[in-house]
């Protein structure tokens, strides 16, 4: 355990003199304080407010002052090397971050990756990125021409095609692909890749969006090294606000969630005691009138409405396998009809638990599909003989 954070403030609450625990951060500058304090605080990035103790009071909290102070034993402060070890951050070139903290030597070709990725990942993405089984496309077609969808709005338009948001379109840094695929891919066996495989499979996906990087088409014969990965600019960098970027990142979102018409809010001046009950003025132009004025509903609003009742269908049980199963159960990915013998010596009442539960080694409840218990039993039996009874 190490010590990170030491905070330990106890509190007893004002209307039930219970003892809480809660995390003081201390004083800081803004206009909202406590009833009776003199000193200022301001919000935290996410709105959040921390109070200052002020005559054995934070907020409407008593604290405990006997507490305050006392010495809680969280473990120790860890060490760099430590520290270093935990540190698997990527960061692109940034003010911040002038040679791509975290981001490894290594290289790995286009030609490697399509291989890579038609072993390890074309089950899940599908056939060039496109998609598939609820698994997300890594490419549409050309990220540049794709990026400008990204403000087509239906609401204006209803003919107008809605925004295209893939890898190449939408994301704004290539670090967070070459991080994830390292990471988090391929299911259920993430971790497992090398750098280089990273390198390739990164330089495979830049393929299939049709990208350039520094001027160079990420063509069929094109190698991908640190110096190059460095140098990729994604069409959509700047598509995002509030900047988070450089060293005034911190007050400058603060700033910028502090107007609300930068994002279409309304600043909404709520006084110094937010009302609860009978808030409109009797001034105001538009008032909200209780049941829009009806009084005689027609039927009554006490009839019951119940739901209709659903009309059961029949389990289609190829149909079921194709759509829910097959993805995983023909990709070698989980057992195929003729491969159970290791799976059922503990009963068919075990296999059907795991199934029905899901397993730790990626096999989702009831594989993600919506079936009653019965049905999803009939399904088991398939796999397991591949008839059906």
């Amino acid at each position: 355990m190490f010590k990170l954070e030491a905070y330990n403030k106890l509190l007893v609450s004002a209307s039930v003199a219970a003892v809480v625990a809660l995390s003081v951060v201390g004083c800081m500058d803004g206009g909202a304080t406590p009833s009776g304090s003199k000193t200022s605080i301001s919000l935290d990035i996410d709105g959040g407010v921390s109070y200052p103790v002020v005559n054995n009071k934070t907020s409407d909290y008593y604290v405990n002052p006997q507490a305050i102070g006392a010495k809680i034993n969280n473990g120790r402060v860890p060490n760099a090397a430590e520290l270093a070890k935990w540190d698997t951050d990527l960061q692109p070139v940034t003010a911040l971050s002038p040679e791509g903290h975290g981001i490894p030597e290594g290289s790995g070709s286009v030609e490697d990756g399509e291989t890579l990725y038609e072993a390890q990942c074309v089950m899940c993405h599908g056939d060039f990125g496109s998609g598939g089984g609820g698994y997300p496309a890594l490419s549409k077609g050309n990220a540049v021409d794709l990026q400008k969808t990204l403000t087509n709005n239906r609401w204006k338009d209803p003919e107008a095609d809605g925004p295209t948001r893939v890898f190449g379109s939408y994301w704004p840094q290539a670090t967070t692909m070459w991080w994830y695929i390292r990471d988090g891919m391929p299911h259920p066996f993430s971790d497992s890749l090398s750098v280089d495989e990273t390198y390739a499979l990164t330089a495979y996906i830049l393929n299939i969006n049709e990208m350039y990087v520094d001027g160079v088409e990420v063509d069929d014969e094109y190698v991908l090294d640190r110096a190059k990965f460095l140098k990729i600019k994604m069409p959509n960098v700047d598509g995002f606000e509030p900047n988070i970027a450089g060293a005034d990142a911190l007050p400058g979102v603060k700033a910028y969630f502090g107007k609300a018409s930068n994002f279409g809010g309304l600043n909404l001046n709520q006084g110094a005691v937010r009302c609860m009950t009978d808030c409109q003025e009797s001034t105001v132009k538009v008032r909200h009138i209780l049941n829009g004025g009806i009084k005689d509903f027609l039927p009554p609003m006490n009839v019951t409405r119940d739901l209709p009742s659903k009309e059961v269908v029949a389990l289609d049980v190829k149909k079921t396998y194709t759509e829910s199963c097959a993805m995983c159960h023909d990709s070698f990915l989980a057992p195929g009809s003729g491969d159970w013998a290791g799976y059922t010596p503990k009963g068919i009442d075990k296999v059907y638990a795991n199934g029905i539960n899901g397993t730790e080694g990626g096999m989702p409840a009831k594989g993600g599909a919506d079936l009653s218990d019965a049905d999803f039993k009939t399904m088991v039996d398939y796999l397991i003989s591949g008839k059906i009874k």
